[in-house]
């Protein structure tokens, strides 16, 4: 095992930070502040900024114009992501894609390219609380001749009004779980508004005979929960990123506010509560690389991969609510100041700690995997 970062990782989290530096979290109003706002959706001109620094093309091939890079990469990526809330489908783009690439086939590789060049945004349907939860294979996949035919809904899917494509999980009639790469447009393809936690836009996809044909479909065995542990992954990382940016916002306001004379950091009861969020904020990240690692590695151990994904989530979904609430706690009445830009993390922490499911369900699905797989 080691987690020292390769001269193309460190690069890939480089361009990111040059990129999302001119990010501003607190520029647009929270629209999770005003009843019934929605955000409109995501920012173009970002995007545009991530594909020229070659940042979607990351776990693209290099056949494709890609870098080739993998999970790990992924991850450092979405923690300067999560700094800034960059309001972008990196995550699911990127998790799609690499999906692609190691289950897909030649009808799904010709779609690398573009994607890389961020031309084609595809998003993935992912909300249940775990990879066994049955709301996602709530769409049904059935041949029909040369195409296979799609019925169902998934809800909560992130960004699918702006993309192109949604790869979405099914079942089929002998219980397996299959993907589909579904046009935004496609015949029997409707959206119904929904909006998430942070107030973003998600959607309501619903599917009436949908057909797709073969070079649209991923069969291969495991390709779903694979999928699934990738952006599990990759939220962890993204909740890594904004923890370290409120951590960073309370230490500068605690380091500058006075009370009777001294700065509050100066006090005890202040440095006791930040030395906890610290530690949350090491375990996150320790946990997050684990999990990153064994993804790409795909090593062999005592437990699945899986096991290390579920203790990631579970210190990410934890460590970022501690986090935000302490930071809200230490500035006091000024935390609770909507104007201010704590708010708006607070609100897309609360996203990330329930998206994928809450730590709850990961330690559930963790001692399954315990009971199954007992340790000598």
């Amino acid at each position: 095992m080691d987690f020292t970062f390769t001269e193309e990782q460190q690069a890939a989290a480089e361009a990111a930070r040059a990129v999302l530096s001119g990010v501003a979290p607190d520029a647009v109003p929270s629209p999770a502040l005003v009843p019934g706002a929605v955000a409109e959706g995501f920012d173009r001109e970002l995007w545009r900024r991530l594909a020229d620094a070659d940042l979607l093309s990351l776990l693209v091939p290099p056949v494709y114009g890609g870098a080739g890079l993998g999970p790990l990469a992924l991850c450092l990526v979405l923690r300067e992501a999560g700094k800034v809330l960059a309001r972008v489908p990196l995550l699911e783009h990127s998790a799609a894609a690499l999906g692609l690439r190691t289950f897909g086939g030649a009808g799904t590789d010709r779609l690398l390219g573009a994607m890389g060049r961020g031309e084609l945004v595809v998003t993935v349907a992912a909300h249940g609380r775990t990879g066994h939860d049955p709301a996602e294979l709530a769409v049904a996949a059935r041949r029909d001749g040369g195409h296979w035919v799609l019925d169902g809904v998934h809800t909560a899917v992130p960004w699918a009004h702006g993309a192109d494509r949604v790869l979405l999980p099914a079942h089929t009639g002998d219980g397996r779980a299959v993907l589909a790469l579904v046009s935004r447009h496609a015949l029997g393809l409707g959206l119904a508004g929904q909006v998430s936690t942070n107030g973003e836009r998600y959607a309501e996809v619903s599917l009436d005979s949908v057909r797709v044909e073969d070079t649209g479909m991923i069969t291969a065995p495991g390709a779903w929960e694979w999928l699934r542990g990738v952006l599990v992954t990759g939220t962890c990382a993204l909740a890594l990123g904004l923890g370290e940016a409120v951590c960073l916002m309370t230490a500068e306001y605690t380091g500058k506010r006075e009370q009777f004379g001294h700065p509050l950091a100066t006090f005890q009861a202040v440095a006791i509560q930040t030395a906890d969020r610290y530690i949350d904020l090491r375990a996150m990240e320790a946990t997050l690389w684990q999990a990153a690692w064994r993804i790409e590695s795909d090593a062999e151990a005592a437990l699945p991969a899986a096991a290390d994904i579920a203790v990631a989530k579970i210190w990410a979904a934890e460590g970022v609510r501690r986090i935000v609430q302490t930071g809200q706690h230490l500035h006091g009445g000024f935390g609770a100041d909507t104007d201010y830009r704590l708010h708006r993390y607070h609100a897309w922490a609360k996203q990330l700690e329930l998206s994928l499911g809450p730590a709850p369900a990961h330690e559930e699905a963790l001692g399954e995997l315990l009971a199954a797989h007992p340790l000598d």
